[in-house]
């Protein structure tokens, strides 16, 4: 379900990028309570056409309160300019004070609740922006707490929130480690310039900190990335249940799928429940199981449709499928049952999910 909310503030924070901070009336504050590390999901009509986006919450997550009507979550976002995205277009040239933008619940499940121990984030661009608030919801709530982050940008004029990291060094000099590396600009001190891929993080990081006592690695940013971290650690030991991964921006190229490809039965089925009601339909020839969902069920739960966001994720309660593509299930929950309705396509004539799990 979307519920409006108020643009309070739209704060440049680079020539790219801005940080948008909604307003949330009393009604909503506990429906808007947000872990660290979660995301929105929103919508926006531009020119009759419906956009949705995702984007990560990068303000720190609020206690729970005594009195929830007393409770004032702060929902801050970052969004960098993609080339050729409508909403983001939107939002750096357009958006302003007092729009409104329609938001579900925060969801996601890159997140850290804040506990004792040592943790890690290797970042790319504006993959800063939920471990920002990740790093700033630990450190203030977790005084055994230690945090490493490194950051990976083009220069330092695209970096994005410059000044909160500076804070989070000034305010826990001894809790709060920060690595920078600017891929095309020379740095007066710290790590030379270039990307940091496979090789150069494998060398890296055993040389900033224990990497097997880390409690938890935070990979977020574009794939590449991404996918060079977790093969360090990987190559390091690192046990993969400590590697926590989202992905912002996938290229074109290889795709982390489910299972490998098989073409869909001439006649297949779908059988979904969705918000407790349940419905049959034919599944088109070339369509996906969430396009044959929203065909009768506009409420279908979705933003990107290209496998990175999760917002689909539903459980395969009988029947088999095929993804195309997968960046937001970790193994334990595709092992489990669950799939990207966006990327998912009928193997078997039935097939039968469930949003609800």
């Amino acid at each position: 379900m979307f519920h409006p909310l108020r643009v309070r503030t739209v704060e440049r924070l680079t020539d790219d990028s801005v940080a948008v901070t909604l307003a949330v009336p009393p009604e909503l504050r506990e429906t808007f309570r947000h872990k660290p590390g979660q995301h929105l999901n929103v919508r926006y009509t531009v020119d009759g056409e419906e956009i949705r986006r995702s984007y990560s919450i990068c303000s720190p997550a609020a206690e729970e309160p005594a009195d929830p009507v007393l409770a004032d979550p702060v929902l801050r976002v970052g969004i960098r300019l993609v080339d050729g995205g409508a909403f983001s277009t939107y939002a750096l040239k357009e958006l302003a004070v007092g729009d409104v933008v329609e938001a579900m619940a925060p969801m996601g499940r890159f997140v850290l609740e804040p506990r004792a121990g040592r943790f890690a984030a290797i970042v790319g661009g504006s993959g800063i922006t939920p471990v920002l608030s990740i790093a700033t919801t630990l450190l203030a709530r977790e005084p055994d707490a230690q945090f490493c982050l490194i950051r990976s940008d083009r220069t330092a004029l695209s970096t994005m929130f410059l000044d909160e990291v500076a804070d989070l060094k000034d305010r826990y000099p001894d809790r709060f480690q920060l690595v920078t590396v600017l891929s095309r600009e020379e740095q007066q001190t710290g790590l030379p310039s270039g990307r940091l891929d496979q090789d150069r993080l494998t060398e890296l990081l055993p040389a900033l900190l224990p990497t097997a006592e880390v409690d938890g690695w935070y990979l977020c940013g574009p794939f590449g990335l991404v996918l060079a971290a977790d093969r360090a650690l990987r190559g390091l030991g690192v046990d993969r249940t400590r590697v926590h991964q989202e992905i912002f921006h996938v290229d074109d190229g290889p795709s982390a799928s489910a299972r490998p490809r098989v073409e869909s039965p001439a006649h297949s089925r779908l059988t979904a429940t969705l918000d407790g009601r349940s419905g049959t339909w034919p599944v088109e020839e070339g369509e996906s199981l969430l396009e044959t969902v929203l065909r009768s069920r506009a409420d279908a739960p979705y933003a990107c449709k290209g496998g990175v966001c999760g917002t689909c994720r539903a459980f395969l309660v009988s029947g088999e499928v095929r993804m195309d593509r997968n960046f937001a299930l970790e193994p334990e929950e595709t092992g489990a049952g669950y799939v990207l309705a966006c990327q998912s396509h009928p193997v078997t004539p039935e097939v039968e999910l469930d949003f609800d799990r």
